[in-house]
C-alpha cells in the first residue's frame, strides 16, 4: 500500500483541458460566454445563449435566447432569466437551464423556449441538460445523489454520489478513510444531509477524533457521495493524517430544490451557519468528535464560512480560510459577480471583518494574487483585523490555485497548521514572526509558530 502524498494530490487534481473557443460573432453584438452555450440541431439550425456583455456583471444577468440559421439569419427568442446556460433542442423546440426568477440566489430549474418553467416544485436541482433523438436528459442532484430524467417522462436512473467520472483508479492502492451518509435535522426541523469520513483503518468505536469540518463552495453546490480529495484540504486527505471530516450541506445548497437553495437570499452565514454546528454537535454527541479538538476549513464560501464561524463561537481550535469574503460591501463593489453576492449578503452585519474582534481561533488565510471572482483584499483586510493569523498569498493564481507547486505548498502549510490539533499541548495562538510584504507588494507571511494556553 502507497502513503498519499502531497505531489500525488497535485498531480491527481491537474485540470482538465478546456472545451472548444465559442464562437462570438454567431449573434450580433451580444457575447457567446462558452461553447456549451451552442446547441445544434439535425438540420443545421443552432440554439444560441448570449450574455450582453463578456462581464459576468451584467452579463450573466442579461441573458438572451437566440436561434441562428444554416445561413447566418438570427431569430431572436427574446430575454432569458439569469444565468441561462446549455441549451438542447427537443424536437422543434428549445429548452435550458436558468436560475429561478426572481431573485438571485436559488435553484436551477429547465425552461422551454416560452421561457416557462418546465420542473417548477421539483425537490431536487436540475444540473445538466443532454441533447438525444427524443426527450433530453435532465441531471438532477438529488440530496447525496444523482438521478438522470427524461424530459416530460420522469427518472429512468440513478446513481451514488455525483454522476461525474470515478477518478479514483490511479490510488486504489492507497487505505481510504471509511465515508458515511448523514442525515439529521435543523433546528426548525429542516433536514439536512452531509458525508461522515473517519481516519484510515478507524471506525467510530475508536472516537472521538480530532475534527474538520469542511464547508463547501457556492452556496449553490453541495457534497455529494463521492470520493473526497482535493488541492485543498479535502476529508481523504486529512484522513491520512488521522482527521475525521464532517462534510455538512446546510440550506443554500443544490440537491433539495429551489426553496432550500433561495433560503439563504438576504441571510447568509444565519441558519445556514446553524445547520453546520448542528451537525457538529450531533457528532460530538455520538462520541465521534472530540469538542477540544475541532477545526473549520473551506474554499471560496465555505472559506467565508469558516471565518463566519470563528465570530460565532470559540469552538475551534483552528481555521483555515481559503479566498474567503471577508467584507460583503467591498465584495460587491470590487468582485465580478457584485449582483450575485449582493442577493445572499449586502451589510457589515453579514461580514465576517465586523465581529473580528471576537476571533480567538488561529488563522491560515490562503488566496490567489490574481482573483477576480473574490479580490485578495478580502484576505488582507481578516488578516490586518486578526493577529494571531498567517496569511498566503500565490503570485499568478486566481480563484483555484492551478499550478502544481503552489498546490504542493498549500497542502504543506495546511498540514502543519491543522497538526496542531493532534496535541494541544503544542504552541497555538500568537503569531512569532512579523508579516513581510514581498516584492509584488502582497501580504506574504512565513510559517508562524502558535502559543495558547491549555486553559483556553
Amino acid at each position: 500500500m502507497r502513503e498519499l502524498t502531497d505531489e500525488m494530490v497535485a498531480d491527481w487534481t491537474t485540470p482538465r483541458p478546456a472545451s472548444g473557443a465559442p464562437d462570438h460573432g454567431l449573434v450580433p453584438g451580444r457575447h457567446v460566454a462558452s461553447a456549451a452555450d451552442v446547441a445544434r440541431h439535425p438540420d443545421g439550425r443552432r440554439a444560441v445563449i448570449t450574455w450582453s456583455s463578456p462581464e459576468i456583471d451584467p452579463g450573466l444577468l442579461n441573458p438572451a435566447l437566440h436561434v441562428v440559421a444554416p445561413d447566418g439569419t438570427v431569430t431572436d427568442l427574446g430575454p432569458a432569466p439569469a444565468d441561462a446556460r446549455t441549451p438542447v433542442w427537443w424536437g422543434d423546440r428549445i429548452v435550458y437551464l436558468a436560475l429561478t426568477p426572481p431573485h438571485l440566489q436559488g435553484g436551477m430549474a429547465v425552461f422551454d423556449q416560452d421561457h416557462r418553467n418546465l420542473t417548477e416544485g421539483m425537490p431536487a436541482c436540475p444540473t445538466d441538460l443532454v441533447q438525444t433523438g427524443g426527450a433530453p436528459v435532465v441531471v438532477v442532484a438529488t440530496g447525496l445523489d444523482t438521478e438522470f430524467h427524461l424530459l416530460g417522462e420522469g427518472a429512468f436512473a440513478r446513481v451514488t454520489g455525483s454522476h461525474r467520472p470515478d477518478r479514483r483508479a490511479p490510488l486504489t492502492d492507497v487505505p481510504l478513510g471509511h465515508q458515511e451518509r448523514l442525515r439529521y435535522r435543523a433546528p426548525d426541523g429542516l433536514d439536512l444531509d452531509g458525508l461522515l469520513v473517519l481516519p484510515v483503518g478507524r471506525t467510530r468505536a475508536d472516537g472521538p477524533f480530532p475534527l474538520i469540518t469542511l464547508v463547501h463552495g457556492g452556496p449553490y453546490d453541495r457534497w455529494a457521495d463521492d470520493f473526497q480529495l482535493s488541492w485543498v484540504p479535502s476529508a481523504q486527505w486529512l484522513a491520512q493524517q488521522g482527521f475525521a471530516s464532517f462534510l455538512p450541506n446546510p440550506r443554500g445548497g443544490l440537491g433539495r430544490g429551489h426553496a432550500f437553495a433561495a433560503a439563504v437570499a438576504g441571510r447568509v452565514g444565519q441558519e445556514e451557519w446553524h445547520d453546520i454546528e448542528t451537525g457538529i454537535d450531533l457528532l460530538v454527541a455520538h462520541g465521534v468528535a472530540d469538542p477540544d479538538r475541532l477545526g473549520i476549513s473551506g474554499w471560496s464560501h465555505g472559506g467565508f464560512m469558516a471565518a463566519w464561524a470563528v465570530t460565532r463561537t470559540d469552538r475551534f481550535r483552528a481555521a483555515f480560510v481559503g479566498a474567503g469574503i471577508s467584507d460583503w460591501p467591498k465584495q460587491i463593489a470590487h468582485g465580478e459577480c457584485g449582483a450575485f453576492e449582493a442577493a445572499l449578503g449586502d451589510s457589515a452585519e453579514h461580514s465576517p471583518i465586523t465581529f473580528a474582534d471576537r476571533i480567538t481561533t488561529p488563522l491560515l488565510i490562503v488566496h490567489g494574487a490574481a482573483d477576480t471572482n473574490v479580490p485578495v483584499e478580502q484576505a488582507e483586510l481578516l488578516h490586518a483585523a486578526v493577529a494571531h493569523s498567517e496569511l498566503v498569498v500565490y503570485p499568478g493564481e486566481g480563484h483555484a490555485i492551478t499550478q502544481r507547486a503552489n498546490k504542493i505548498d498549500l497542502l504543506d502549510r495546511a498540514r502543519r497548521f491543522f497538526a496542531t490539533l493532534h496535541d494541544l499541548r503544542k504552541p497555538c495562538a500568537t503569531p512569532a514572526t512579523t508579516p513581510q510584504t514581498g516584492a509584488s507588494g502582497r501580504i506574504d507571511t512565513p510559517p508562524v509558530s502558535w502559543q495558547r494556553s491549555d486553559t483556553n
